[in-house]
């Protein structure tokens, strides 16, 4: 296999900097944001698995745009993340703890009274309008309005009695008493109508 060769890697290292050097910066703002989100996908590797090659550093598509920001989403208690806390890296700018959404790593999974006053700000929040759909409540878009210390809190009745009475959300409630949206909106689950 061609990756266990470093001439291999060393090529594509200096192939991807020649490409880099004769970029031009651009002088004006951006007007448009594309986010692609691979969350838990494993795209790459299936790829590259496809292609007879090992998978991990196969190219996609998006890799070869000329300008490209990237993020690397982990959780800052397991090494391995899950969606919640990648969904708070790529729309807060934060690291959070395992299982949590909208919360800083100052709070912890299933402490509902470790939420207030730990909460981040998603650029869905600081946005003055938003495109698209805003009517999921998977925890992976959960991150643009959603403030929990679990989860899977989707709705009151998978809170505990203490989450409850320490006044926490659930996602689904958030998403209607945290955003701002036209309640006549579909979301891809059949949506509020």
């Amino acid at each position: 296999m061609e990756e266990k060769s470093p001439a291999f890697w060393n090529q594509k290292a200096a192939k991807a900097l020649d490409i880099a050097k004769k970029l031009q910066p651009i002088q004006t703002s951006a007007k448009n944001l594309i986010i692609f989100l691979g969350d838990v996908t494993a795209t790459r590797i299936l790829k590259g698995q496809m292609q007879g090659h090992l998978g991990p550093e196969t190219p996609l598509a998006m890799d070869s745009f000329p300008y490209m920001a990237l993020s690397k989403t982990y959780n800052m208690d397991r090494q391995v993340p899950d969606s919640a806390g990648t969904a708070i890296t790529y729309l807060c700018g934060a690291k959070a703890n395992y299982k949590t959404i909208g919360v800083s790593t100052a709070a912890w999974f299933n402490q509902c009274n470790t939420t207030f006053g730990d909460e981040v700000i998603s650029v869905m929040c600081c946005a003055k309008k938003a495109v698209g759909r805003s009517g999921d409540h998977h925890i992976s878009t959960a991150g643009t309005y959603a403030h929990t210390v679990n989860c899977d809190w989707y709705s009151d009745a998978e809170m505990s009695a203490s989450a409850v009475l320490n006044v926490c959300k659930g996602i689904a409630t958030q998403l209607i008493s945290n955003v701002d949206t036209d309640v006549n909106s579909k979301n891809e689950e059949g949506g509020l109508d």
